[in-house]
Protein backbone atom coordinates (compact mmCIF):
# COMPACT_ATOMS: atom_id res chain seq x y z
CA UNK A 1 0.00 0.00 0.00
CA UNK A 2 2.90 2.35 0.67
CA UNK A 3 4.07 1.86 -2.93
CA UNK A 4 0.61 2.72 -4.26
CA UNK A 5 0.46 5.86 -2.09
CA UNK A 6 3.90 6.97 -3.27
CA UNK A 7 2.92 6.37 -6.90
CA UNK A 8 -0.25 8.41 -6.47
CA UNK A 9 1.69 11.24 -4.77
CA UNK A 10 4.27 11.29 -7.57
CA UNK A 11 1.56 11.31 -10.26
CA UNK A 12 -0.24 14.17 -8.50
CA UNK A 13 2.99 16.18 -8.26
CA UNK A 14 3.65 15.68 -11.99
CA UNK A 15 0.13 16.78 -12.93
CA UNK A 16 0.41 19.87 -10.71
CA UNK A 17 3.74 20.75 -12.34
CA UNK A 18 2.32 20.31 -15.85
CA UNK A 19 -0.71 22.41 -14.91
CA UNK A 20 1.54 25.17 -13.60
CA UNK A 21 3.56 25.10 -16.81
CA UNK A 22 0.54 25.56 -19.04
CA UNK A 23 -1.35 27.99 -16.81
CA UNK A 24 1.49 30.26 -15.70
CA UNK A 25 4.53 29.78 -17.94
CA UNK A 26 3.05 29.19 -21.41
CA UNK A 27 1.42 32.63 -21.73
CA UNK A 28 4.56 34.44 -20.63
CA UNK A 29 6.88 32.25 -22.73
CA UNK A 30 4.66 32.69 -25.77
CA UNK A 31 4.85 36.45 -25.48
CA UNK A 32 8.65 36.27 -25.59
CA UNK A 33 8.99 33.66 -28.34
CA UNK A 34 6.42 35.02 -30.79
CA UNK A 35 6.98 38.71 -30.21
CA UNK A 36 3.29 39.45 -30.72
CA UNK A 37 3.77 39.90 -34.46
CA UNK A 38 0.72 41.46 -36.13
CA UNK A 39 -1.07 42.05 -32.81
CA UNK A 40 0.25 45.47 -31.89
CA UNK A 41 -1.44 47.25 -29.04
CA UNK A 42 -3.77 44.36 -28.21
CA UNK A 43 -0.83 42.02 -27.61
CA UNK A 44 1.10 44.63 -25.65
CA UNK A 45 -1.89 45.26 -23.42
CA UNK A 46 -2.25 41.54 -22.83
CA UNK A 47 1.42 41.17 -21.94
CA UNK A 48 1.14 43.95 -19.44
CA UNK A 49 -1.80 42.18 -17.84
CA UNK A 50 0.02 38.88 -17.35
CA UNK A 51 1.28 39.29 -13.81
CA UNK A 52 -0.72 36.40 -12.32
CA UNK A 53 -1.81 32.90 -13.38
CA UNK A 54 -4.25 33.04 -16.30
CA UNK A 55 -7.60 31.37 -15.48
CA UNK A 56 -8.19 28.19 -17.44
CA UNK A 57 -11.16 29.54 -19.48
CA UNK A 58 -9.01 32.46 -20.68
CA UNK A 59 -6.00 30.44 -21.80
CA UNK A 60 -7.17 29.83 -25.42
CA UNK A 61 -7.99 33.50 -25.98
CA UNK A 62 -4.73 34.63 -24.41
CA UNK A 63 -2.64 32.32 -26.59
CA UNK A 64 -4.55 33.41 -29.72
CA UNK A 65 -3.80 37.06 -28.98
CA UNK A 66 -0.12 36.47 -28.18
CA UNK A 67 0.77 34.11 -31.04
CA UNK A 68 1.66 34.97 -34.60
CA UNK A 69 -0.46 33.97 -37.59
CA UNK A 70 -0.71 30.17 -37.79
CA UNK A 71 1.03 29.58 -34.48
CA UNK A 72 -2.23 29.43 -32.55
CA UNK A 73 -3.47 26.59 -34.77
CA UNK A 74 -0.29 24.64 -34.12
CA UNK A 75 -0.57 25.30 -30.41
CA UNK A 76 -4.18 24.13 -30.45
CA UNK A 77 -3.23 20.90 -32.19
CA UNK A 78 -0.35 20.35 -29.79
CA UNK A 79 -2.64 21.04 -26.85
CA UNK A 80 -5.23 18.53 -28.07
CA UNK A 81 -2.49 15.93 -28.44
CA UNK A 82 -1.25 16.72 -24.96
CA UNK A 83 -4.76 16.37 -23.53
CA UNK A 84 -5.28 13.04 -25.30
CA UNK A 85 -1.95 11.70 -24.03
CA UNK A 86 -2.66 13.00 -20.52
CA UNK A 87 -6.06 11.32 -20.43
CA UNK A 88 -4.55 8.07 -21.67
CA UNK A 89 -1.84 8.22 -19.00
CA UNK A 90 -4.41 9.04 -16.30
CA UNK A 91 -6.62 6.11 -17.33
CA UNK A 92 -3.59 3.83 -17.34
CA UNK A 93 -2.60 4.99 -13.84
CA UNK A 94 -6.16 4.43 -12.59
CA UNK A 95 -6.05 0.93 -14.06
CA UNK A 96 -2.71 0.24 -12.35
CA UNK A 97 -4.03 1.48 -8.98
CA UNK A 98 -7.20 -0.61 -9.22
CA UNK A 99 -5.22 -3.66 -10.32
CA UNK A 100 -2.74 -3.16 -7.46
CA UNK A 101 -5.54 -2.94 -4.89
CA UNK A 102 -7.23 -6.07 -6.23
CA UNK A 103 -3.97 -7.98 -6.42
CA UNK A 104 -2.99 -6.90 -2.89
CA UNK A 105 -6.30 -8.22 -1.59
CA UNK A 106 -5.78 -11.49 -3.45
CA UNK A 107 -2.29 -11.88 -2.00
CA UNK A 108 -3.59 -11.30 1.52
CA UNK A 109 -6.31 -13.89 0.99
CA UNK A 110 -3.71 -16.37 -0.27
CA UNK A 111 -1.52 -15.68 2.78
CA UNK A 112 -4.52 -16.22 5.04
CA UNK A 113 -5.25 -19.55 3.34
CA UNK A 114 -1.63 -20.58 3.74
CA UNK A 115 -1.72 -19.75 7.45
CA UNK A 116 -4.95 -21.64 7.90
CA UNK A 117 -3.43 -24.58 6.08
CA UNK A 118 -0.61 -24.53 8.63
CA UNK A 119 -2.92 -24.21 11.60
CA UNK A 120 -5.23 -27.09 10.65
CA UNK A 121 -2.56 -29.85 10.59
CA UNK A 122 -1.06 -28.59 13.85
CA UNK A 123 -4.47 -28.41 15.49
CA UNK A 124 -5.40 -31.83 14.16
CA UNK A 125 -2.13 -33.32 15.35
CA UNK A 126 -2.54 -31.89 18.85
CA UNK A 127 -6.32 -32.20 19.01
CA UNK A 128 -6.36 -34.31 22.13
CA UNK A 129 -3.85 -32.09 23.96
CA UNK A 130 -5.49 -28.79 22.98
CA UNK A 131 -8.98 -30.18 23.57
CA UNK A 132 -8.02 -31.42 27.01
CA UNK A 133 -6.47 -28.08 27.97
CA UNK A 134 -9.46 -26.17 26.66
CA UNK A 135 -11.90 -28.45 28.51
CA UNK A 136 -10.03 -27.71 31.75
CA UNK A 137 -10.15 -23.97 31.05
CA UNK A 138 -13.91 -24.05 30.44
CA UNK A 139 -14.44 -26.15 33.54
CA UNK A 140 -12.40 -23.75 35.69
CA UNK A 141 -14.25 -20.74 34.28
CA UNK A 142 -17.57 -22.37 35.14
CA UNK A 143 -16.64 -23.13 38.74
CA UNK A 144 -17.47 -21.04 41.80
CA UNK A 145 -13.81 -20.54 42.71
CA UNK A 146 -12.48 -17.03 42.09
CA UNK A 147 -8.92 -18.37 41.90
CA UNK A 148 -9.87 -20.86 39.18
CA UNK A 149 -11.45 -18.10 37.09
CA UNK A 150 -8.16 -16.24 37.06
CA UNK A 151 -6.18 -19.38 36.24
CA UNK A 152 -8.59 -20.11 33.37
CA UNK A 153 -7.94 -16.69 31.84
CA UNK A 154 -4.17 -17.06 32.18
CA UNK A 155 -4.27 -20.53 30.59
CA UNK A 156 -6.49 -19.32 27.73
CA UNK A 157 -3.99 -16.54 27.03
CA UNK A 158 -1.19 -19.10 26.84
CA UNK A 159 -3.20 -20.97 24.21
CA UNK A 160 -3.65 -17.70 22.31
CA UNK A 161 0.11 -17.17 22.34
CA UNK A 162 0.60 -20.66 20.92
CA UNK A 163 -1.92 -19.90 18.18
CA UNK A 164 -0.03 -16.75 17.22
CA UNK A 165 3.17 -18.81 17.01
CA UNK A 166 1.47 -21.30 14.71
CA UNK A 167 0.26 -18.41 12.54
CA UNK A 168 3.92 -17.33 12.22
CA UNK A 169 3.61 -14.04 14.09
CA UNK A 170 6.91 -13.25 15.80
CA UNK A 171 7.76 -10.91 18.65
CA UNK A 172 9.15 -10.74 22.15
CA UNK A 173 5.70 -10.29 23.65
CA UNK A 174 2.16 -11.18 22.66
CA UNK A 175 1.47 -7.51 22.05
CA UNK A 176 4.35 -7.42 19.55
CA UNK A 177 2.89 -10.42 17.75
CA UNK A 178 -0.64 -9.02 17.62
CA UNK A 179 0.59 -5.67 16.30
CA UNK A 180 1.77 -7.52 13.18
CA UNK A 181 -1.73 -8.82 12.47
CA UNK A 182 -3.52 -7.61 9.35
CA UNK A 183 -7.19 -7.25 10.20
CA UNK A 184 -8.28 -8.82 6.91
CA UNK A 185 -6.42 -11.98 7.94
CA UNK A 186 -7.60 -12.05 11.56
CA UNK A 187 -11.27 -11.16 11.96
CA UNK A 188 -11.31 -11.60 15.76
CA UNK A 189 -8.16 -9.59 16.51
CA UNK A 190 -10.13 -6.99 18.50
CA UNK A 191 -11.53 -9.75 20.70
CA UNK A 192 -8.02 -11.11 21.19
CA UNK A 193 -6.78 -7.67 22.25
CA UNK A 194 -9.66 -7.21 24.70
CA UNK A 195 -9.13 -10.61 26.29
CA UNK A 196 -5.35 -10.14 26.49
CA UNK A 197 -5.70 -6.75 28.22
CA UNK A 198 -7.95 -8.27 30.86
CA UNK A 199 -5.44 -11.11 31.26
CA UNK A 200 -2.75 -8.52 31.96
CA UNK A 201 -4.90 -6.96 34.66
CA UNK A 202 -5.46 -10.37 36.21
CA UNK A 203 -1.75 -11.22 36.06
CA UNK A 204 -0.41 -7.89 37.31
CA UNK A 205 -3.05 -6.84 39.83
CA UNK A 206 -3.86 -10.31 41.14
CA UNK A 207 -6.60 -10.40 43.77
CA UNK A 208 -6.82 -6.59 43.67
CA UNK A 209 -8.44 -6.81 40.25
CA UNK A 210 -12.21 -7.38 40.73
CA UNK A 211 -13.45 -10.32 38.68
CA UNK A 212 -16.97 -11.72 38.71
CA UNK A 213 -18.06 -15.13 37.46
CA UNK A 214 -19.98 -13.49 34.63
CA UNK A 215 -16.97 -11.45 33.53
CA UNK A 216 -14.66 -14.46 33.69
CA UNK A 217 -16.98 -16.48 31.44
CA UNK A 218 -17.31 -13.55 29.05
CA UNK A 219 -13.53 -13.28 28.70
CA UNK A 220 -13.21 -17.03 28.11
CA UNK A 221 -15.89 -16.59 25.45
CA UNK A 222 -13.69 -14.01 23.72
CA UNK A 223 -10.81 -16.47 23.59
CA UNK A 224 -13.17 -19.15 22.30
CA UNK A 225 -14.27 -16.99 19.35
CA UNK A 226 -10.64 -16.40 18.40
CA UNK A 227 -9.79 -20.11 18.59
CA UNK A 228 -12.84 -21.12 16.58
CA UNK A 229 -12.02 -18.69 13.78
CA UNK A 230 -8.84 -20.68 13.11
CA UNK A 231 -10.39 -24.01 14.13
CA UNK A 232 -7.79 -24.29 16.89
CA UNK A 233 -10.47 -25.95 19.00
CA UNK A 234 -13.32 -28.17 17.86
Amino acid sequence: MDGIAQTGFAANSILLFIGDVFVRWVPAATSILFGFGGRGEEASATVGAIDAPVPAPQIPGTLEILSQHGEYVQLSHAWMQFVAISVAIMLFEIFIIIYSLIRTRQIRQEERQERLAIVHPVAAKDTSRVALRWARIVEAAGSEDDHKWRVAILEADILLNELLDVLAYRGETMADKMKQVVRADFNTIDLAWEAHKIRNRVAHDGAHFPLSAREARRVIGLYEQVFREFKFIA
